[in-house]
């Protein structure tokens, strides 16, 4: 039952995905980003371009911390190395 969870959850977002987009796909707004100012940006390429960029955002997290932690392995393992 557990092996099914990722898989749903990754389901479940799609779903809403396409909704949001079916819904939202002839609206238009401002997006002001502090330095310019875009006009009649469709909805959906904001939602959609924001979810991408927070995977982006957790993936460079999680292969830094992937990193941190392979590192601390190897040094373990070499001290135990040394210890035999």
């Amino acid at each position: 039952m557990i092996r099914f969870v990722g898989p749903l959850g990754v389901l479940f977002v799609l779903v809403v995905s396409i909704i949001f987009a079916a819904l939202n796909g002839p609206q238009r707004v401002t997006l002001d980003l502090g330095f310019f100012v875009l006009y009649r940006v469709p909805l959906t390429m904001v939602g959609f371009t924001g979810l991408f960029m927070g995977m982006v955002v957790m993936l460079v997290a999680g292969v830094r911390s992937d990193l941190q932690v392979r590192a601390v392995l190897r040094q373990r393992l070499a001290a135990e190395n040394r210890e035999e």
